[in-house]
């Protein structure tokens, strides 16, 4: 009877120890697994169960948490949710995260390690702490000045602190409510239909999401490269530009709005915004000096994040050189991003040397105590510093002398360069303005800002016109709020 009892024991022991392998199986191989797995409501609960962190311009909160009463107890919300949108996204029970909500979710909702007590306090604990917040680099004056100047237009504004790479400013219009996304429920269905339906886009981040020909901007980055390969020893001096020019290898004749482009100097060129010269020295200069000279510029670059990720601006690596010189007044292939062109007018005011663009300033946990604190680091030599002063001179001509007057401020130095991008089959479409620019006060030893303009669908008698009268003005009212302190 004893045998009996023993094998019996034996048995469920067996057995128990079979289970405590199985259990430990589940909890130390499988349950990330189980954890992502859609049919486990527990992991959604557990998300909403507490307040999300916010995300803060300047010391202000733009986002919050109110409580539901329902089952996922914490839904989020938005202050000036249209303003920020660009900057924060969505944070959406329904439809996931965007933008900082996406790239800093980690300490909004409390799972980062950095907010752990312990180093993998969290792993060991599989907790979490109470939310953090992301305090953003934005200065809330800009950010209004650029809304308000865009006017619902689409189009876009990016501005940056070009000594440190800071943004101060991301808008995109026509905007939209993040908080109209973040719930459950039919009414959060129907605005995330009609939003994704409507033909103006206003989901879509113009600022850092959507690539444009620069047109007549991307100038400044041509003129950089002649300047540094030496191809222009001396602004100033005439060129061998013919007139008409005939398009390398083809028929095709490039014109100019401009007047008086016919052997004009680098400087008249970009003063006026001649087509022909800037095409020319793009063709002199030759395609792997003008892949390279671009790429200084962030051209090319698929990694940029800033921390959401941002969209590459493209600078075409194998062309012919009639394209090449189309490529070299910002037509044919050429695309950019509005942060990208804010980052070569930044290149120019900072002496050539381009800082890492970054949205956010410092992480802090929920007692607003830093727990990462972020910091400027350069990104690319864009120039030389005599290459970057000859450019700021020209830039400033551009302003007191020609196509960008209406971007002046009294009293203040002010660089800037117009632009026009044609776009559609033949060109039939009406063009996108564009204007980057940036300030400096005269008691400052450095630029306070750097701006990047982009109106799409402005209408325009010549080129140029466009990008002084649609998009000058707004690109001036960021600057004026950047100066303000």
């Amino acid at each position: 009877m004893i045998r009996y009892i023993r094998r019996a024991a034996a048995f469920c022991l067996l057995l128990l120890v079979a289970l405590l392998v199985n259990a430990a199986r589940v909890q130390l191989f499988e349950a990330d697994e189980l954890d992502g797995n859609p049919a486990n409501r527990r992991t959604t609960i557990a998300r909403y169960d507490q307040p999300r962190g916010n995300i803060l311009v300047g010391d202000r909160a733009v986002t919050g948490s109110k409580e539901t009463g329902e089952q996922l107890s914490f839904e989020r919300t938005y202050l000036h949710g249209p303003l920020y949108a660009p900057v924060t996204g969505y944070a959406s029970q329904t439809y996931g995260t965007t933008l900082l909500e996406n790239a800093e979710d980690g300490v909004l909702s409390g799972t980062d390690s950095l907010l752990a007590p312990l180093p993998f306090w969290n792993e060991f604990t599989r907790g979490r702490q109470p939310g953090g917040n992301v305090v953003t680099t934005v200065k809330e004056s800009m950010q209004r000045a650029a809304y308000a100047g865009l006017s619902g237009r689409r189009g876009a504004v990016a501005a940056l602190e070009p000594s440190t790479g800071k943004i101060l400013a991301l808008v995109s219009t026509p905007s939209y409510d993040p908080e109209r996304l973040s719930g459950t429920g039919p009414a959060v269905t129907d605005a995330w239909t009609r939003l994704n339906a409507a033909k103006s886009l206003p989901m879509l981040n113009r600022a850092i999401r959507q690539t444009y020909p620069p047109g007549s901007t991307f100038k400044i980055v041509t003129a950089a490269a002649a300047l540094d390969a030496r191809v222009v020893k001396d602004p100033d001096a005439a060129t061998d530009t013919p007139s008409p020019y005939v398009l390398p290898n083809t028929r095709t004749v490039l014109p100019n709005e401009a007047r008086g482009c016919e052997k004009a100097s680098l400087a008249d060129a970009i003063r006026v915004s001649c087509n022909t010269v800037m095409a020319h020295l793009g063709v002199r200069v030759g395609l792997a000096g003008m892949v390279e000279a671009a790429g200084r510029f962030g051209f090319n670059e698929t990694g940029l994040r800033i921390p959401s990720g941002v969209a590459r601006s493209n600078f075409d690596t194998d062309m012919s050189e009639d394209q090449l010189a189309l490529s070299s007044i910002g037509q044919f292939n050429t695309t950019a991003t509005p942060l990208q062109m804010a980052m070569v007018a930044a290149a120019v005011a900072n002496g050539g040397d381009l800082r890492h663009p970054y949205l956010v300033d410092r992480l802090t946990a929920a007692d607003g105590d830093t727990v990462q604190q972020e910091g400027p680091r350069s990104y690319q030599r864009a120039m030389s510093p005599s290459t970057a002063v000859q450019l700021q001179r020209m830039m400033v001509d551009v302003v007191e002398n020609g196509t960008g007057s209406n971007a002046a401020i009294d009293g203040v130095t002010v660089g800037g360069k117009t632009g026009t991008a044609q776009h559609g089959v033949d060109n039939s479409g009406l063009p996108y303005a564009w204007f980057i620019s940036w300030a400096q006060a005269p008691d400052s030893g450095r630029p306070a800002v750097a701006v990047a303009v982009v109106v799409e669908d402005a209408a325009a008698d010549r080129a140029d016109i466009s990008g002084g009268g649609s998009a000058a003005p707004i690109a001036r009212a960021v600057m004026e709020a950047a100066l303000e302190g």
